[in-house]
């Protein structure tokens, strides 16, 4: 079984308090029972808004200099994620399809890589 990252994607003005409603978090509860009992979910989590964001960069000579803000620059970001343990790409995409219906925002899907321990 691979995983896989199913990423909501938020406009970077985006209020839950105005663009979500009651019906829409019945939505995402329902959804994350769903695939609590289909044996999928690892792990799901909601992000803070991008204005919370705050990014590292290393230089040359070792120093990591922090900034307010995301890393990159858009007008979208990534506002939560679920980690999926799917059999494939396209059982993932179908998950994916119920995230985009009951979140009402876009949904990327992207398979981890397998980190292969190295040998001694």
């Amino acid at each position: 079984m691979t995983r896989y990252l199913v990423a909501i994607h938020h406009p970077d003005d985006y209020d839950p308090a105005v663009l979500e409603d009651e019906t829409m978090h019945r939505d995402i509860s329902a959804l994350n029972e769903e695939m609590i009992a289909a044996g999928i979910r690892l792990f799901v989590g909601g992000l803070a808004p991008v204005a919370a964001a705050k990014s590292l960069k290393a230089g040359p000579g070792g120093e990591v200099e922090v900034t307010e803000g995301p890393y990159l620059k858009s007008s979208e970001h990534v506002g939560g994620f679920w980690v999926l343990e799917a059999a494939d790409l396209d059982e993932a995409l179908d998950w994916g399809r119920k995230a985009a219906i009951a979140c009402r925002a876009p949904v990327e899907v992207r398979p981890f890589l397998e980190y292969r321990r190295p040998s001694t």
